[in-house]
């Protein structure tokens, strides 16, 4: 194996280090290609596998596929380590990585033909530069990641701002070439305490632990202030969706986790590139935090050792192999013919606790022929003011539930699909109560159900199991006394009381939030009507579990969850720069005229 390294020209005329890693002989062969901002050659802590865990740098990887008679180019992303120009995060992915495929092509080591893989960032280089039909592109593996909709998920969700972006500005600008070159910014940099830093939101521009990297404070702030979903949020590199009819029709993969920030992403993608006729688009869904899809153990839950996708495809790298076998060499090894959706339906263990001291959730995967599952049925549950959920609507008369809201005093988060939130939080599955050392828990440490500010609305133990695969909606009737509030629903497993767990164990599914503005139109938002029952919709991320026999459904309402999202400061000022927080009285109404309801996805037995 051989290595040509290129500072390759982009059409503004920045150059992009690249690094293009040859197996022996003359060639020409195919080329596999990953775009990154976190160095062309350093470790990937995403590139393990079960077998081997220890995470391995991209020269490794590249060794593997080169064996195999490939190309293997990495490039650094524009302004990142040895790449020329200035990083602004996203937006000039889609340019650039047409360049490089153009570049590739009139090598003379390149058969024609581009295979694309990467995780996370990664993967939204490769969604960028798949809207461009770039030359030569043959097969995308898009890894967690390749934003449809940046508003509804990975920099905003429903309105409310994604705080992973402020601590991956902060811990990137760490990394950040100029940083590494002033010995003076690396020094402020290190001086800061990014945990501190979230007890003092609001941030402001210019005084902020990231105003020592003022490029990427720019950026932070340019997505935090702008919330209305405008064409800002419809450019080249944030929107796939809006590219999806003239997107490279070529076979694409399409893979996250239920405790991933992109689960939406992967299956809008999917369902956008199948509705569109554009090339032949795979999904796949495993139980996993981001990029680690080779452990069986997240959060505080065990999913047993079927959760790996390890256990069906080999491992990663072979999987990827085969894909890239199947597309680019056209090795008739059966890939079109598998299954165009694998779900690990989450549920189904024993409810005990593991040697690590983990609940024993389970599950297994699941084959579908298209997503949402054929036979799938959307069935309401309603919310009922006793703190009820079921298929009964609810009484005529009956009375609304308010609560206080008070942003001094967040719901913390506990949990959830994160990533990019060290060293502040971690995300997965966990007990929904708060715990001590955990960011914003304090004493006596109860279940988040114990607090004022979360209504709680749960089945009876279920009578039979009961399999719930797909997206999930909460329907809901609301008033505020303020201009503008929060609403977050999230769905819970909750297990009942054994020996292991005396008192039960809360397990979050999903969740989702809607800044109220945005409720209508989220491109010209408004102010909420003062005290009146106003509809809005929730829409939670996509889930696949088996709620178990004696298991209850729970959903969770809120008006915050912090720090995952930022806090609603229920005053009116502007996204990214209020200065005052006000206490709200929030209403849910739960009445035959004004049906609060949970929209459950309830999949069709599995035949297989």
């Amino acid at each position: 194996m051989r290595c040509i390294e290129a500072m390759v020209p982009c059409r503004d005329g920045v150059r992009l280090a690249t690094d293009a890693w040859l197996p022996d002989g003359e060639g020409p062969w195919p080329v596999i290609l990953e775009r990154t901002p976190y160095g062309k050659r350093e470790v990937s802590r995403s590139e393990r596998t079960a077998a081997d865990p220890k995470p391995q740098p991209r020269e490794a990887i590249a060794a593997y596929f080169v064996q195999h008679g490939y190309v293997v180019v990495y490039q650094d992303c524009r302004g990142r380590y040895g790449s020329e120009g200035e990083f602004v995060k996203y937006l000039s992915d889609g340019e650039d990585g047409y360049d490089c495929c153009a570049w590739i092509m009139a090598q003379p080591w390149c058969n024609g033909r581009i295979g694309t893989m990467g995780l996370s960032y990664a993967a939204h280089t490769q969604a960028s530069l798949g809207c461009l039909d770039p030359p030569g592109l043959a097969v995308q593996i898009l890894d967690s990641g390749g934003f449809s909709d940046a508003w509804q998920g990975g920099i905003r969700r429903g309105g409310a701002f994604e705080l992973k972006q402020a601590s991956w500005a902060f811990n990137q600008a760490l990394l950040a070439p100029e940083t590494k070159a002033d010995p003076v910014r690396a020094a402020a940099l290190a001086a800061e305490d990014l945990v501190e830093w979230f007890h003092r939101f609001p941030w402001k521009r210019g005084h902020s632990p990231v105003r020592h990297a003022p490029d990427y404070e720019d950026y932070l702030f340019e997505q935090w202030e702008h919330g209305a979903r405008d064409e800002f949020w419809q450019r080249l590199g944030i929107f796939a969706r809006g590219w999806h009819d003239r997107y490279a029709p070529v076979p694409t993969v399409h893979m996250s986790s239920w405790y991933d920030p992109y689960p939406r992403t992967a299956t809008e993608n999917y369902c956008g590139l199948r509705d569109a006729g554009r090339g032949r688009p795979s999904l796949i869904l495993g139980p996993w935090t981001h990029g680690n899809r080779s452990q069986t153990a997240f959060g505080e839950v065990e999913f047993g050792s079927d959760a790996t996708i390890d256990s069906w495809a080999g491992d990663w790298r072979a999987f990827r192999l085969r894909v890239f076998d199947r597309w680019l060499k056209d090795v008739r090894n059966g890939v079109e013919a598998e299954p165009p959706v694998r779900v690990f339906v989450m549920g189904g263990g024993s409810g005990r606790r593991t040697e690590k001291g983990l609940l024993d959730h389970g599950g297994r995967w699941r084959n579908g022929a298209d997503w949402p599952l054929p036979g799938t049925r959307i069935v309401p549950y309603h919310l009922h003011g006793d703190g009820g959920l079921a298929e009964a609507t609810p009484a005529a008369n009956a009375a609304p539930l308010s609560w206080d809201s008070d942003p001094r005093h967040p719901v913390p988060t506990i949990g959830g699909a994160i990533t990019s939130m060290e060293p502040v939080i971690t995300g997965g599955p966990m007990d929904q109560r708060e715990r001590e050392g955990h960011f914003g828990c304090r004493p006596p440490f109860l279940p988040l159900a114990s607090r004022a500010d979360v209504l709680v609305f749960q089945t009876p133990p279920l009578d039979h199991d009961l399999e719930v695969i797909g997206p999930v909606t909460a329907e809901l009737w609301i008033a505020t006394d303020a201009p503008d509030t929060d609403i977050t629903a999230k769905l819970i497993d909750v297990h009942p009381a054994s020996a292991d767990y005396p008192q039960g164990f809360a397990m979050n599914l999903c969740e989702g939030i809607l800044r109220c503005r945005y409720r209508d139109d989220p491109a010209q938002p408004s102010w909420m009507p003062h005290r009146e029952p106003t509809a809005i919709t929730v829409e939670l991320f996509p889930t696949a579990n088996r709620f178990l026999a004696g298991h209850r459904i729970r959903l969770d309402i809120a008006a915050s969850e912090f720090p995952h999202y930022d806090v609603n400061p229920q005053t009116g000022e502007k996204e990214g720069a209020a200065r005052r927080m006000r206490l709200a009285v929030n209403t849910l109404f739960c009445d035959a005229d004004h049906p609060s309801r949970l929209l459950l996805p309830l999949a069709p037995p599995d035949d297989g």
